[in-house]
């Protein structure tokens, strides 16, 4: 059973910069795609960005303004986000897909964004 556990989370002004950790229980390798979500109040869980097949890919909200990577040794995926606007207030989860495509899902860290 994969676990993710992410952090990072909190309380930023409008312009301000946050980055998300998703720390995995089993190596990167175990994975073909990683991506990070959102679920604002009210409305449907989206992509933020992903990594498929070694290739990051953005929601055209946040292109140019968060950037995913990931750490192979730590067993760590980051959403680096930076000129945070109140609309990416929600919280954000860590999704994992193993190559039997099985998805494991983080329990989400809440981003809060004050205008």
């Amino acid at each position: 059973q994969v676990q993710l556990v992410e952090s990072g989370g909190g309380l930023v002004q409008a312009g301000g910069s946050l980055r998300l950790s998703c720390v995995a229980s089993a190596s990167i390798f175990t994975f073909n795609r990683l991506g990070w979500y959102r679920q604002a109040p009210g409305k449907q869980r989206e992509l933020v960005a992903g990594i498929t097949n070694g290739l990051a890919h953005y929601a055209d909200s946040v292109k140019g303004r968060f950037t995913i990577s990931k750490d192979i040794p730590k067993k760590t995926v980051y959403l680096q986000m930076n000129s945070l606007k109140s609309e990416d207030t929600a919280v954000y989860f860590c999704r994992a897909r193993t190559w039997d495509d099985t998805d494991y899902w983080g329990q989400g860290t809440q981003v809060t964004v004050s205008s």
